[in-house]
């Protein structure tokens, strides 16, 4: 799997001794969560992997040099069961999803790391990535962080019925890989589905409201698509990634040095 994280920001590429050289106490590991799924006719399964390296990898050279930040190798399985039908979906249960987080986190204990962050690109695990989080600040005291998608990007020009519905394959994921990965892009292979409209507002929502229904993709969009990727463009993709790359090391940089207060 191709990786923008720069090699010494890679903690997969230290050895032993490097590790154990490392301040403990100070230093933040970032964990990817993501997805290998369908997405649609015109982006690869590896769609919500590859963004998150990519966002990450570009925040993490924002980083100073001196700041003890690594990024983990990514959980390229996610709980994708939305799109289960779908050739080359490949998807963990949310119990499976979660006991690798929980015996990676017990491992970090294990070695006398405190700081995690759960960096997370794939709707699917959300609720999971925050369930873990609480759960492994609960059982193994590890001061743990959840970030989520791309913030401070600010998706200009993005049309507001692709903003609040283009969830899954639609204008700004095909920009960030037609920024970074154009060869994996079939641009004239285009298709577009919405599973709600602005314009029609009705009291259940796909999800984010106090009254929601659940779903799966192929009750939607028979391509896959949840969305419409026609106005995608890698200029607009590298300008959202580096805004949300800058968003992403604010984030990080404020958890590394992060301590709770207590009464305030």
């Amino acid at each position: 799997m191709r990786t923008w994280v720069p090699d010494a920001r890679n903690f997969a590429y230290l050895n032993w001794k490097q590790v154990d050289a490392l301040p403990r106490e100070k230093t933040l590991l970032v964990l990817g969560t993501a997805a290998v799924e369908q997405h649609g006719h015109h982006l690869p399964l590896a769609t919500d992997t590859l963004c998150n390296n990519l966002l990450l990898g570009k925040a993490l050279e924002l980083i100073p040099a001196e700041v003890p930040i690594y990024a983990l190798p990514p959980i390229c399985y996610g709980k994708s069961n939305e799109h289960i039908g779908f050739p080359g979906t490949l998807s963990v249960s949310a119990a499976t999803f979660m006991a690798v987080i929980r015996d990676l986190g017990a491992s970090l204990a294990a070695g006398g790391f405190q700081k995690l962050v759960l960096y997370n690109s794939h709707g699917g695990n959300t609720s999971l990535v925050d369930v873990m989080a609480r759960d492994l600040r609960a059982e193994f005291g590890l001061r743990t962080f959840s970030l989520f998608g791309s913030p401070g990007a600010k998706f200009d020009g993005v049309s507001e019925q692709e903003r609040t519905y283009g969830f899954h394959a639609g204008e700004i994921e095909t920009a960030y890989l037609l920024y970074g990965t154009p060869e994996l892009v079939d641009t004239t292979a285009y298709t577009s589905n919405y599973i709600a409209r602005v314009d029609e507002p009705e009291l259940l929502k796909p999800e984010g409201s106090s009254a929601n229904f659940a779903w799966l993709t192929r009750d939607i969009a028979p391509s896959g698509v949840m969305g419409d990727p026609t106005a995608a463009t890698a200029e607009n993709g590298e300008k959202w990634v580096l805004q949300a790359a800058r968003g992403i090391a604010d984030r990080l940089l404020a958890m590394y040095a992060f301590e709770p207060k207590h009464g305030v």
